[in-house]
């Protein structure tokens, strides 16, 4: 035979299946449950994974307030940012964050372990964090994953 008889088949943007997917972060630990997100929004669950590409799933996180972080990182934990300005350095725990924005300790998780670059901004656009258990996504269909 002189020929392949496979071929690698690689995904573009207009082969791509894309789903949606509903997670419960109720009593889920923080980095745990957001490498499995990021592993989703990604795409590597997929044999058609290809890194170039936005191959992945969307996926909607309710009960945000909810999940749990083991040890003392809830009070010693530290987020850092910065306003831009000289002296602007704020400093955030967990628990602060949780009660100014819910989903923000779940979203800065999930968007530290995707891709530094635009595929990654792209990506994090597949992301839907809600406080509650309530969602405005029901005429998608998710389908509800346990990890």
């Amino acid at each position: 035979m002189d020929t392949l008889s496979y071929k690698t088949i690689s995904a573009n943007k207009a082969t791509v299946q894309k789903d949606w997917v509903v997670v419960d972060a109720e009593n889920q630990i923080l980095g745990r449950l957001c490498s499995e997100i990021a592993k989703i929004i990604r795409g590597k669950h997929k044999p058609s994974f290809t890194p170039h590409v936005d191959c992945g799933d969307n996926v909607i996180v309710i009960n945000a307030e909810k999940v749990r972080l083991t040890g003392k990182k809830m009070t010693d934990k530290v987020y850092i940012r910065h306003t831009g300005y000289p002296g602007g350095q704020r400093f955030a725990t967990p628990r602060e964050v949780l009660v100014k924005n819910p989903r923000g300790v779940i979203e800065s998780a999930v968007k530290g372990m995707l891709p530094k670059n635009r595929l990654g901004r792209d990506l994090f656009t597949n992301l839907f964090v809600y406080a509650g258990t309530e969602h405005p996504h029901a005429a998608q269909q998710p389908k509800e994953i346990k990890f």
